[in-house]
C-alpha cells in the first residue's frame, strides 16, 4: 500500500481525530452499528452521500463503501440518479484514499479516475462465485436438455418427445473450456466435472488449476477450442480479453458448440454471436452480458429460440448483500493496520 502504516489515528500519510467513511443512507441504516462495532478501538464516523451531496463543502472522507443499490438501476452504459450522485462526492473528497465497491469489475470511468489520483479500489471478486456459477451450470443443464424447445412445445400445447435426432447428447464425456479462472471460473469447473465433463481452464498463468483437467494461457485458447462442446466466458474484461469471442473464435468451436457468457459483454462481439447463432455453427447460447444494457428490443438475439437470456442478473441472490458486506469488513480490517488489501484492482490487473 502507498503511504505508512496505519494505526488507530492515522490515515496513510496524515494524521485524523476520525476515519470518515462515506456510504449511502441505506447502508448506514443497514450496516453502520456493525461496521462501528468491528473497529471499536477508533474513532469513526458515517457520512452519507446522499447528505454529502446536498452541501457544497467538500467532502472530508477518507474511505467509501459503494453498495449495490448505488448502482442498481444503473446500467453500464446509464448511470442512474444515485450513481452519479454517489460519483460527484467522491469527486469532491480529496482525503479520500480507498473505496470498496460491491461489483467484482471495475470498468466504471469513475474508478479509473479514482486509482490515478492514488485511490485504491477494491471489488467484491468471491461474493457471487456460487450464485454466478449456479446460474451458469443451470443455464448448461437446461440448453443441454433442450428446455428451450420443450418450454416452446409447452407454449403451443404440443406432446413432443425429444426423440431420434432431438435426443439431447450425454453430457458425460463433454469438454467445457472455461475462460477465466476466479472464483467463478474454479466454481464452476467444480460443478461440471460433477457431471462427468472433462474441463480445459484459460488464464494468464499456465499453472494447474484445480479441478480443471488442464489448464492453459490465453495465447493458446486457439488450440482447445475445437476441443469445446461449451465455451464458457467467465474472465473479467481487459485488453487480453475483449473481443476475444470474435468470429475467428467461434469458427474454431465444433458444429454444434454452445457459448455461455458470464463475464462482460464486452468480451464476446455480439455481432459475430448472433451470426454464429443464426448459422448453426453455435447450438444454443446462455447469455446474461451485453454489448449494450439494456439489451435492444430490436436485437434478434430476444427471438432465437436457442438463446437463453438473462438481463445481467445471474448473481442476484439474497445473500448478495451480506457477502459484499463481509468483504469489505474483511477490508476494513487490513485497511486500518496497513495490510494489503484483498481484490485490489491495481493488483489484479
Amino acid at each position: 500500500m502507498n503511504g505508512a502504516e496505519i494505526n488507530d489515528f492515522t490515515v496513510w500519510d496524515h494524521p485524523v481525530t476520525t476515519i470518515k467513511l462515506l456510504l449511502s443512507t441505506f447502508a448506514r441504516d443497514n450496516w453502520g452499528a456493525r461496521i462501528i462495532a468491528a473497529v471499536p478501538d477508533a474513532k469513526l464516523s458515517l457520512v452519507t452521500s446522499e447528505d454529502a451531496f446536498s452541501g457544497t463543502e467538500p467532502c472530508d472522507a477518507d474511505i467509501a463503501f459503494m453498495t449495490r443499490e448505488v448502482t442498481g438501476r444503473s446500467s453500464k452504459n446509464a448511470d442512474s440518479p444515485e450513481l452519479a450522485a454517489f460519483q460527484n462526492v467522491l469527486r469532491r473528497a480529496p482525503r479520500l484514499q480507498w473505496l470498496h465497491i460491491h461489483p467484482a469489475g471495475a470498468e466504471r470511468p469513475i474508478y479509473v479516475e479514482l486509482r490515478r489520483r492514488g485511490v485504491k479500489v477494491t471489488t467484491s471478486s468471491g461474493a457471487t462465485a456460487s450464485t454466478v456459477a449456479q446460474s451458469a451450470a443451470g443455464a448448461l443443464l437446461g440448453l443441454a436438455r433442450r428446455f428451450p424447445a420443450l418450454m416452446d412445445a409447452q407454449r403451443r400445447h404440443a406432446w413432443e418427445p425429444l426423440l431420434g435426432e432431438k435426443a439431447p447428447r450425454d453430457l458425460q464425456g463433454q469438454t467445457a473450456v472455461i475462460v477465466g479462472l476466479g472464483p467463478i471460473g474454479r466454481t464452476l469447473a467444480a460443478m461440471l466435472k460433477v457431471l462427468g465433463m472433462s474441463v480445459v481452464g484459460v488464464r494468464r498463468e499456465a499453472t494447474p488449476v484445480p479441478p480443471c483437467d488442464e489448464t492453459v494461457t490465453y495465447n493458446r485458447l486457439f488450440e482447445v477450442l475445437p476441443r469445446a462442446d461449451w465455451l464458457v466466458l467467465a474472465c473479467p474484461l481487459s485488453p487480453v480479453t475483449r473481443g476475444l469471442g470474435s468470429a475467428a473464435a467461434l469458427a474454431r468451436l465444433p458444429a454444434g458448440a454452445h457459448l455461455i457468457n458470464v463475464s462482460r459483454g464486452d468480451v464476446a462481439i455480439e455481432a459475430d454471436v448472433i451470426d454464429a447463432l443464426a448459422n448453426g455453427r453455435l447450438a444454443g447460447a446462455y447469455l446474461d452480458v451485453f454489448e449494450h444494457e439494456p439489451l435492444d428490443s430490436a436485437s434478434p438475439l430476444w427471438d432465437m429460440p436457442n438463446v437463453i437470456i438473462s438481463p445481467h442478473t445471474a448473481s442476484h441472490s439474497q445473500s448478495l448483500n451480506e457477502n459484499v458486506f463481509g468483504i469489505f469488513l474483511e477490508n476494513l480490517a487490513h485497511w486500518r493496520k496497513g495490510q494489503k488489501l484483498r481484490n485490489d484492482v491495481d493488483d489484479m490487473s
